[in-house]
């Protein structure tokens, strides 16, 4: 067993913050041999039950749920902060050709290996990734994963029409490569397979019907892809599926909405394609600097949350700007509170930190799982550093709560915070 004394974040069943200022977490194995959080809660009230065990002082420091980021892009690591005018032209003029270069296992793993870093110097502890249409890309994700004790769900990237040659793959071929990855990865370890339209205008009928009959095969497996990012894009799904009702009536036809179906952006949807959501248990992976970015629209929270939809934060890197989870939730604030096209509203820091830890695991149906504190949950936690920059010293020893406390770290923290990152009760 392990145990730590710092101030201590973690949330209860309704999504709520608590908060210990003097705090103890002890982690060690459950009857499955997982690491796991033991105990939690006030140091005083708990330090009794654990007589001669070493206790590793951090006061000073903040023990926080690590990280869950639900949609990103490994493959496009170094296509972030590329130039471009929306995202159709970005596709095509940066993302196709970087993801080209991913058929070459050595280049992929390269990448992986920086990607994996990058999380987890940003104190990201699960993450829900796609790969290219190479199935390299996908052995060699989860390779680097598996090394590393990481949380983490990938799949190829499915797209047989409407992309250039490099990133085109055969719809036949795809499917073949997509169900034999799925039983040589899912379950291994922390490591899940997700299936993985790029989104709807990038597959044909054929693939989209195959990736559902996949679905329904392997039940417990993920399903990722986009949907209604911006306009043009649900324009030319329109123009491509007539038959179906909305752009995301397009993924229900073909049987890709369900429980551990996770949609990037979810954007331009209407009151019956969030009830659609809400109904099969289909959750949105809001990603708020991409949105930004490409100026694709605003994330409505107050429609999502009236119709019961399930939802959770993602950087979307490449096009999201940064790995920062500090960033992330900064910019789901700006979000929250655009009111022109939408109803306007201010995220409270701990719903914020909530989105990206707690809910966007219970968005991948870990919920108990990861992304909390709470005794039972896998031992993945961050040590953050209030005082890491001078002006954030400066900010947090002004706090008066947890709201100031945690909405300082929000808005002026970013790496230099994360002091470690522990994956299952060990340092990454």
């Amino acid at each position: 067993m392990k145990a730590y004394r710092a101030a201590l974040l973690r949330f209860d069943d309704n999504g709520q913050p608590l908060y210990d200022a003097d705090g103890l977490l002890v982690t060690g194995p459950d009857a499955r041999g997982r690491q796991v959080v033991l105990a939690a809660g006030d140091h005083g009230g708990l330090v009794g039950r654990y007589p001669g065990l070493a206790v590793e002082d951090l006061r000073g420091h903040l023990i926080a749920p690590g990280f869950v980021d639900l949609h990103v892009h490994y493959p496009q690591t170094d296509v972030i902060g590329a130039p471009a005018d929306g995202l159709l032209p970005w596709l095509e003029h940066y993302t196709f050709p970087h993801e080209s270069r991913f058929s070459d296992p050595a280049y992929a793993r390269s990448v992986a290996e920086f990607f994996f870093d990058e999380l987890q110097r940003h104190g990201v502890t699960t993450a829900l990734t796609f790969a290219t249409s190479h199935p390299a890309s996908v052995d060699a994700a989860f390779g680097a994963a598996q090394a590393r004790g990481l949380r983490f769900i990938t799949g190829k990237c499915l797209q047989d029409r409407h992309c250039p040659d490099g990133v085109r793959d055969q719809t036949e071929q795809s499917l073949i490569d997509t169900e034999a990855l799925i039983r040589r990865w899912h379950g291994v370890d922390r490591l899940g397979y997700a299936i993985t339209p790029r989104f709807a205008p990038t597959s044909t009928d054929a693939q989209l019907r195959g990736a559902g009959e996949l679905a329904a095969r392997y039940p417990d497996v993920w399903i990722q892809s986009h949907v209604a990012e911006n306009q043009d894009e649900v324009r030319w799904a329109a123009e491509l599926f007539p038959r179906s009702r909305s752009y995301l009536g397009v993924y229900d036809d073909f049987g890709l909405l369900r429980q551990r179906a996770i949609y990037a952006h979810c954007i331009w949807l209407d009151e019956e394609d969030r009830a659609l959501m809400a109904r099969t248990g289909t959750a949105a992976a809001i990603s708020p600097t991409s949105n930004l970015f490409l100026g694709s629209g605003f994330f409505d929270h107050a429609a999502a949350d009236a119709a019961g939809m399930r939802y959770g934060l993602a950087s979307d890197v490449g096009g999201g700007t940064s790995f920062s989870p500090f960033h992330t939730m900064l910019a789901a604030y700006y979000v929250g509170r655009e009111g022109q096209t939408k109803a306007g509203l201010s995220l409270t820091p701990g719903q914020l930190w909530w989105q990206h830890t707690t809910g966007a695991a219970a968005a991948l149906g870990l919920g108990g799982v990861v992304g909390n504190l709470q005794p039972g949950c896998e031992a993945d936690f961050v040590v953050l550093d209030p005082k890491a920059t001078p002006l954030l010293a400066r900010k947090t020893e002004q706090a008066g709560n947890l709201d100031e406390l945690l909405f300082a770290l929000i808005v002026l923290g970013d790496d230099r915070v994360v002091r470690r990152t522990v994956l299952a009760g060990a340092q990454a």
